[in-house]
């Protein structure tokens, strides 16, 4: 029985493991996070940006990279670094981002269209800023999110 228990155990944490951020993206995490987000320093106007909404929570601006030809970030104010770190008093932000989002989406004529809105959490979706934001894409056929290769639980 204690060795079976062992074995579940040894599983678990290896499981867990496997599941875990990398060292490295951990480290490089901690240092952006020590030295402030970007956004934070949009916000405070800091660095400059092409901003497309502002209010006393949220604030929309174009990224340097565009990804589509209409791509915006939408961001609250308040720094959480990620999904996993907003907490119960964050619903009606994170909810506004979405209202954003639609407004956004109507003022740059994709609304009817079709667009994607996407929320990066942590290594394996590559979120690299860690201030959590919205990004807003459209103006073209987007196509997948993620490679379609996976498997299916269904068979057709």
């Amino acid at each position: 029985m204690k060795t079976a228990l062992q074995l579940v155990l040894f599983c678990l944490f290896s499981v867990s493991i496997s599941y875990a951020q990398s060292d490295a993206y951990q480290k490089k995490k901690q240092d952006k996070i020590d030295k402030g987000s970007v956004f934070t320093k949009i916000i405070n106007r800091e660095l400059p940006a092409t901003i497309e909404y502002e209010d006393e929570e949220i604030i929309a601006f174009v990224p340097n990279r565009l990804q589509a030809p209409v791509h915006l970030l939408i961001v609250p104010k308040k720094e959480i670094y990620t999904i996993n770190d907003a907490e119960q008093e964050d619903t009606e932000v994170l909810g506004k981002m979405l209202l954003v989002a639609k407004k956004l989406a109507k003022e740059k004529g994709i609304a009817e269209t079709g667009y994607r809105i996407a929320i990066n959490t942590n290594e394996d979706s590559g979120q690299s800023v860690f201030h959590i934001h919205m990004h807003l894409l459209g103006g073209k056929k987007l196509g997948p999110m993620v490679d379609q290769t996976g498997t299916s639980k269904h068979k057709d």
